[in-house]
């Protein structure tokens, strides 16, 4: 397993780690198999998304702040952070992701970002690489 560090900048923001992930294939001298990113935080989630167009990270990142917005009246968790927890539930603190012939098979405008919701912070990012059969 490969461990990286990823720096945040901001309270919510889409970091593009695509190329981390990409340095854990081709560390693991696998051809074939399964890449499976995960975050160990639980205000921090992995996607897959266009990696392209920064606007649909910006359109991302507004929506998710319309859907569950920091302080929503009810909120009872103590630390203020609770539309952050709600995120990860939805998007998941990880994804699997095909290698194939040493590289990380994406679509063309596809990346795989760590979606942060509870920045700035120094987030780990773990990069399972298993062989296929």
């Amino acid at each position: 397993m490969q461990r990286y560090t990823v720096n945040t900048q901001k309270r919510r923001e889409l970091r593009d780690v695509t190329a981390l992930v990409e340095s854990a294939i081709t560390a693991s001298d696998i051809q074939t198999g399964i890449a499976v990113v995960y975050s160990p935080h639980t205000t921090a989630a992995l996607t897959v998304n266009e990696n392209w167009d920064l606007h649909v990270v910006d359109d991302f990142l507004l929506y998710a702040e319309q859907a569950v917005p920091r302080g929503m009246v009810g909120f009872q968790h103590a630390e203020g952070n609770s539309d952050s927890h709600i995120l990860v539930s939805l998007i998941g603190p990880s994804v699997a992701l095909i290698v194939d012939d040493g590289r990380l098979a994406l679509g063309q405008w596809q990346g795989v970002f760590l979606a942060e919701f509870d920045g700035p912070r120094t987030r780990e990012l773990w990069v399972m690489i298993s062989p296929g059969t």
